[in-house]
């Protein structure tokens, strides 16, 4: 068996879950957390985990075989995965939907250059619903697709929102429209705009001498986050922020509803359900890191999304396994 030897930056919610996640999986070995920040204040899962600045990775390339990349897809990853992509394979989760092929060239260039391997926009959406996006689209070629999110935390869009100016701390919920959902279901294939199919809740505690007016307006004006969507912002403590606001579930649906001949249709629905957000996250970041070990020892260099990976390379199960209990 393998052992592919892992490293995290960037220890919060989301790293704490790639180091619970890599811990279950008998081929990996966690080499270390790499942070920004002081690594005498980051305390992990597990005491044995080490934990070092960020700057020891520049004499770690030949200790490390995958980088799992845990910062915030509006300001961490843009810089932090082609710049890593230069000396490491990586893989990342990168979710700003829009963004995503300019994120790509940028990181294919870097990995390209270097001889290395980038998986970029792994975890669920982007991720695993992207792929039964696909599925269905290609399987229901007369049809339309839906995405449906939540009602849920959403990691990157609770972290747009503490980068504003004047927010301390905040969380952002998305909510979709049942109304909506059983139109779908019921094989109408309406015509829906994004406002129609979700609105999104921010919780919000505003730094001392921040301006609530200021800072919601940011908020909901703010480019593929919320522009797009009826939004609203709610000011609270922080006391309140903790007592209402700790859990973090998500989920939702991909539905493709189609016709596989005239008046006959058909309806392909994926759902998940998570209890949390960045554990169930990070689950998905490590089975992909051991499919961008396997595709970097192929010498299959360049970035990678969900799509270029045969679900095989996902298991720790060899060929043969899968195809006698799993086929």
């Amino acid at each position: 068996m393998t052992v592919h030897r892992i490293g995290i930056v960037g220890y919060g919610n989301l790293g704490r879950g790639v180091e619970i996640a890599t811990s279950l999986q008998e081929d990996m070995q966690l080499v270390g957390v790499f942070t920004r920040r002081d690594p005498s204040t980051v305390s992990t899962v597990h005491a044995q985990t080490p934990v070092r600045s960020i700057d020891a990775l520049e004499e770690m390339q030949d200790e490390i075989d995958v980088l799992v990349l845990c910062g915030g897809s509006r300001t961490d990853l843009p810089e932090q995965t082609p710049q890593l992509a230069e000396r490491f394979t990586v893989v990342d989760s990168f979710d700003t939907h829009a963004r995503i092929p300019e994120h790509f060239a940028k990181v294919d260039a870097a990995a390209r250059a270097a001889g290395t391997t980038a998986l970029i926009s792994t975890g669920w959406d982007p991720g695993l619903f992207s792929i039964n996006r696909v599925y269905g689209e290609a399987i229901l070629a007369t049809g339309t697709t839906y995405t449906f999110w939540g009602r849920g935390l959403s990691q990157g869009h609770s972290d747009a929102v503490r980068r504003v100016d004047g927010v301390a701390a905040a969380v952002q919920y998305t909510v979709p429209s049942q109304e909506a959902i059983a139109r779908v279901r019921a094989g109408e294939q309406p015509t829906l705009s994004t406002r129609e199919k979700h609105t999104r809740e921010c919780f919000v505690v505003l730094e001392d001498g921040a301006d609530a007016e200021t800072v919601r307006e940011e908020i909901v004006t703010m480019p593929h986050y919320f522009e797009p969507y009826d939004t609203t912002v709610t000011f609270l403590s922080a006391e309140e922020l903790a007592r209402d606001h700790q859990g973090m579930p998500h989920g939702g649906f991909v539905i493709r509803s189609g016709e596989s001949s005239p008046g006959t249709t058909q309806t392909i629905e994926y759902r998940l359900q998570e209890d949390s957000n960045p554990e169930f996250t990070a689950s998905v970041l490590v089975a992909y890191t051991r499919a961008a070990a396997r595709l970097a020892a192929a010498g299959e260099h360049g970035a990678k999304t969900p799509f270029d990976v045969a679900p095989g390379l996902l298991s720790p199960k060899s060929p043969e396994q899968l195809r006698a209990e799993l086929l």
